[in-house]
């Protein structure tokens, strides 16, 4: 069978239209890995990547500066990642900045995140390190929001047992408020206590009146008489003592 014409002119469209979807797929993921344009390479070290693979984004200020191209482990406690940034960015990153590992959203893929440094740091060479901050272990999050949870619930658990004690009117608590027997003998305490206020304050009354007596009896009337006397001679003696002085600093003056 012979082909004709117009099928060649097909075939020969639909493999230019496969070349050209090649093509254009070559350059979005070239474009995304930073393999055509100028780059520039870092790298930093961390204890645990967390997750990162080759090829998640590189992140400047928080926006995709690079891509990452090599994770390597170089011992049983540092992992290298290898960096390929785009070089627009390299004026403006400094040798104390700090790269970290991070999420691209809360469930979202791994990216490592540049935070800028000071204004007065060197600008970062091709090849050079920068300082790291490693990921968080969620593993001992999560273990420690475990722990908290357990501990919680058996707080819970004592909580209501206490609770049921007071209801059922066990313990101090619980008969303040569920028994009548402790309010009685709390309420016979306060009666007594003012009955006592009372008898206390009769008692004085008593007393202010017998001195009172005492003083117009005929027997001690004498006695408390010179006592009196005694009184107002030593107030009269040291207002003159303090006339006195004043007039011997009167003088003195």
């Amino acid at each position: 069978m012979q082909t004709t014409s117009a099928q060649k002119i097909r075939i020969g469209i639909f493999t230019l239209a496969g070349i050209g979807v090649l093509v254009a797929g070559i350059f979005l993921v070239g474009k995304k890995q930073n393999l055509f344009g100028d780059t520039t390479k870092i790298y930093g070290t961390f204890k645990n990547v967390g997750g990162l693979q080759i090829g998640n984004n590189v992140r400047f200020a928080g926006i995709n500066v690079g891509t990452v191209e090599a994770i390597t482990i170089l011992n049983d406690t540092t992992v290298r990642v290898d960096m390929r940034l785009q070089k627009k960015v390299t004026p403006f990153l400094k040798t104390d900045a700090i790269a970290s590992i991070g999420s691209d959203g809360l469930m979202g893929d791994k990216l490592v995140t540049i935070a800028p440094g000071a204004g007065t740091a060197d600008l970062v060479e091709k090849g050079d390190r920068i300082a790291t901050v490693n990921p968080v272990d969620f593993d001992k999050v999560v273990g420690k929001i475990t722990g908290v949870v357990d501990n919680a619930e058996k707080i819970t658990d004592a909580l209501a047992g206490i609770v049921g004690e007071v209801k059922s009117g066990k313990g101090s608590i619980g008969k303040l408020l569920y028994s009548d027997t402790l309010a009685k003998s709390i309420q016979g305490t306060v009666n007594t206590a003012h009955q006592t206020m009372q008898s206390i304050k009769k008692s004085s009354e008593g007393f202010s009146q017998n001195m009172d007596a005492l003083h117009h009896n005929v027997l001690l009337r004498g006695y408390f008489k010179r006592k009196a006397k005694k009184a107002q001679d030593k107030a009269d003696k040291a207002d003159q003592q303090n006339t006195d002085n004043a007039d011997k600093n009167s003088k003195s003056k």
